[in-house]
């Protein structure tokens, strides 16, 4: 039985593929949005998706992928990200111009692009759904992370206000994680002693594998998380919470 098309960005990422992979088995047809040309191909054939590649810091990005991913979608899924690191000091306004369009500007434009594909789902077979990604740095004072965290705070905000718009007709929620092993996270986690450093920062003493995020990104997707709306989930080893030492 094949479920509802979602729409994936970010789908070439290490948690978009895990995410598509997971709904692919839960029968979903798939939408497949990224970057780089040369992997999306690969990930679609393996999931028998459609796909677009596309530069979501391009406006017109958005109304030319729903030309293609279809008139009606079960569901949204943007899990496109950045990581800058860099004290308040060196941070140019084009570091933050560019955290802010790729991470809240682009959600922004994705779900507008797709509220009607969305609305047509709901109107046929129940609710839709849309995922967007936060980060653990929004919740915790972290060093060097101001532009990842007010970009991905304005995430936050733009999902409540979204729940509420969209309700009942579609819901909308963010999954906050920590640390992931994940492409654009490489110049953190191919140093393996910093590795151990930062996962002794977290109570179970790991960082995030991508199919940590994507098993939960998949249920939010799902009609099995029918009645969860404008929620922001941690998804951390416990880090934004739990301290295991005094």
């Amino acid at each position: 039985m094949t479920a509802g098309k979602v729409l994936i960005y970010g789908a070439t990422g290490g948690i978009g593929a895990e995410i598509a992979r997971d709904l692919a088995k839960r029968g979903h047809a798939l939408h497949l949005v990224g970057r780089n040309p040369e992997r999306l191909p690969a990930i679609a054939a393996e999931l028998g998706a459609t796909s677009s590649v596309a530069d979501v810091t391009d406006p017109t990005a958005f109304p030319a992928v729903m030309e293609q991913a279809g008139s009606s979608l079960a569901g949204l899924v943007y899990a496109v990200g950045t990581i800058t690191l860099k004290p308040i000091s060196r941070l140019t306004p084009s570091d933050f111009d560019l955290d802010y369009r790729i991470n809240a500007l682009g959600a922004a434009l994705a779900v507008q692009a797709a509220v009607p594909a969305l609305r047509a789902h709901a109107t046929e077979a129940g609710r839709a759904a849309v995922l967007l990604f936060s980060s653990v740095a929004v919740q915790q004072g972290f060093t060097a992370h101001a532009s990842i965290a007010m970009a991905k705070g304005a995430v936050e905000g733009l999902s409540r206000s979204l729940a509420a718009e969209l309700a009942p007709a579609i819901r909308v929620n963010v999954i906050a994680p920590s640390l992931t092993r994940t492409g654009i996270a490489a110049p953190l986690t191919s140093n393996e002693s910093m590795v151990t450093a930062i996962s002794q920062l977290h109570a179970l003493q790991r960082i995030g594998e991508p199919a940590d995020i994507a098993k939960l990104g998949a249920f939010l997707i799902s009609s099995d998380s029918d009645w969860i709306t404008g929620q922001v989930f941690a998804v951390d080893g416990g880090r934004s919470h739990v301290r295991t030492k005094g």
